[in-house]
């Protein structure tokens, strides 16, 4: 019986060569030096490097050394908020914590979590009340914390915000302070804690978030060269893959014509350009687009449930060192920005993945803007890796691109 003969992507923009198919592309994203990155997060966190030295001219923001805007101070407040001593306390939270020494932000059973954490630390500032009622129903005198997003297990964060809130008049941000750095044990720390308006939500009240994104440019093995693509499979058909080599190991027969079928062979890519990815995703910035099919873990198609559009504000990409001890000049990383009002699951490390697939193969500059119009996600790359992720900070005025990292 025949193989099927399908289009792996559902677009067939031509490209100067054949793009990856997922299993190549999952291996030239995880053969990188990852532990230098997951070393200069943690370095960040604990306060020794700073994420704004890397980059030129020097940036200096607020946010390096926790001073946020006095914009949340201008809430309105409810017109049914009490007063007296049922008045509750407000207190907005900046952590910044290594991804690697976490499974994510999200509190879960028998997982060590961001949130796990810090609701512990909190657990002594609770009210008598509360305090009596997680007693009745036998559960841990615990805080209780909102988070303005929450982050997938090993991605960072410098300035992570969430707030608590309690109706204890008592309670100094240094108090607060003390105890969740105290429970953190270096792997998390308290940037800034101050008091906000009742009427704050960390998420709701955001008008925007930042991520970063670092890429090692060098291979595992500390060469330039790449060793996924050997010449077993070092060229391939443009987008067209048979039904039985994509179930067994992703690779092509190719014979010494150059020809499979009547189908020309054109040559894979070993590498890409970082100007290239600049390229591609600059086209994303000031346009407000469905980013369902770079998300995951939630329906393609789905009319229930959050909307899937985002404004990306912010979309730019540009090779920086690293600084290394081993490397005197630092390492050659790619660092991606991007800013928008949201952002869907996984969607920040889908769209890296697939502007550096798209930049590798040669495509056109408006190839991810085409990708949005897609109807089946096999025509993104997979996520990339999550240790490169950090979530730098989040805003609560109007994006300023003047404050952008990459210009």
């Amino acid at each position: 019986m025949a193989s099927r003969v399908y289009a792996h992507y559902h677009h067939g923009d031509a490209c100067s060569k054949a793009r990856w198919n997922t299993r190549e592309t999952f291996r030239f994203m995880y053969d990188r030096p990852w532990k230098h990155v997951v070393d200069f997060y943690a370095n960040v966190v604990e306060g020794k490097l700073s994420v704004l030295n890397l980059f030129e001219p020097k940036k200096s923001l607020v946010h390096d050394n926790g001073v946020m805007p006095t914009e949340l101070d201008t809430c309105s407040s409810r017109k049914d908020e009490r007063t007296g001593r049922w008045e509750r306390v407000n207190f907005k939270i900046l952590v910044s914590y290594n991804g690697a020494s976490f499974d994510g932000w999200q509190k879960q059973p028998d997982l060590h979590t961001v949130q796990s954490v810090v609701e512990k630390s909190l657990g002594a500032f609770v009210d008598e009340k509360k305090a009596q009622l997680l007693k009745k129903k036998c559960k841990p005198l615990e805080g209780r914390v909102l988070v303005a997003g929450r982050t997938d297990k090993g991605v960072s964060a410098l300035n992570q915000v969430c707030s608590f809130y309690t109706w204890r008049k008592d309670i100094e941000p240094i108090d607060i302070e003390d105890a969740i750095n105290k429970d953190a044990s270096g792997k998390l720390r308290v940037v800034s804690i101050s008091k906000v308006s009742r009427a704050f939500h960390p998420n709701f009240s955001a008008k925007w978030r930042r991520y970063l994104y670092i890429f090692p440019l060098d291979h595992a093995c500390g060469s330039g060269e790449n060793l996924i693509f050997d010449e077993s499979h070092g060229k391939q058909r443009n987008g067209i893959l048979s039904e039985e080599n994509m179930e067994e190991d992703d690779e092509l027969e190719i014979d010494e014509t150059e020809k499979v079928n009547g189908v020309g062979v054109v040559a894979k890519p070993s590498d890409f350009s970082v100007s290239k990815v600049d390229q591609l995703l600059q086209q994303l910035q000031g346009k407000l687009l469905s980013y369902k099919m770079f998300a995951r873990d939630l329906k393609a198609a789905r009319n229930e449930g959050p909307p899937t559009e985002c404004f990306m504000y912010h979309a730019r990409a540009a090779e920086i060192r690293l600084s290394c001890p081993d490397y005197v000049e630092g390492r050659r990383v790619m660092c991606v920005e991007l800013v928008a009002n949201r952002f869907l699951r996984k969607m920040v490390r889908v769209l890296v993945a697939t502007s550096i697939r798209e930049a590798a193969a040669g495509a056109e500059n408006d190839a991810l803007l085409k990708l949005v119009e897609a109807s089946c996600r096999r025509a993104t790359a997979p996520p990339a890796p999550s240790e490169g992720l950090c979530l730098f900070d989040v805003g609560y005025v109007d994006f300023d691109p003047q404050t952008s990292l990459i210009s």
